[in-house]
């Protein structure tokens, strides 16, 4: 089920269960007011506004995909020079293709180096400059982040 609805900008608190997804029954129901609502994991809440620059909570919008449809001429021109380098100079374009997925690679690798190395370093107990193995992770860690920058 999909649920369309215009936002002002300022959400309901009622709201918070079902954005945030708080499931109670081993995620069968949310907890909507004091009643239980059945709740379907395909279930898609998606708001819009007109408002030109919405301004959201940052709890909303870290439990949200914010999507800005707003068209802006130079948008418009970066489009139109993509869809003529691709029909032109489709070699470029399989090249940008290429290093953007790269680029993305790398990001995904940067943040699961990252993660691996917070969570070692929260595991880490007493002086953690004596844990070799942690010690070689971070140096690891480093090496691949300016392995990466370059």
């Amino acid at each position: 089920a999909v649920v369309s609805t215009q936002s002002t900008g300022d959400m309901d608190p009622v709201l918070d269960p079902v954005i945030g997804r708080n499931t109670i029954k081993k995620g069968r129901a949310i907890k909507i007011g004091d009643k239980d609502v059945d709740y379907s994991p395909s279930f898609r809440l998606i708001l819009h506004t007109k408002l030109a620059n919405p301004h959201y909570k940052p709890e909303l919008q870290a439990q949200c995909t914010l999507i800005n449809f707003t068209v802006t001429r130079d948008g418009l021109e970066d489009q139109l020079l993509a869809e003529v380098v691709s029909k032109e100079r489709p070699d470029l374009e399989a090249t940008k293709s290429q290093l953007t997925k790269q680029q993305n690679d790398f990001k995904i690798t940067l943040k699961g180096l990252e993660d691996n190395l917070l969570s070692r370093l929260s595991a880490a107990e007493g002086n953690f400059l004596g844990d070799t193995e942690l010690v070689e992770n971070l140096e690891r860690t480093k090496k691949t982040a300016n392995e990466i920058e370059i």
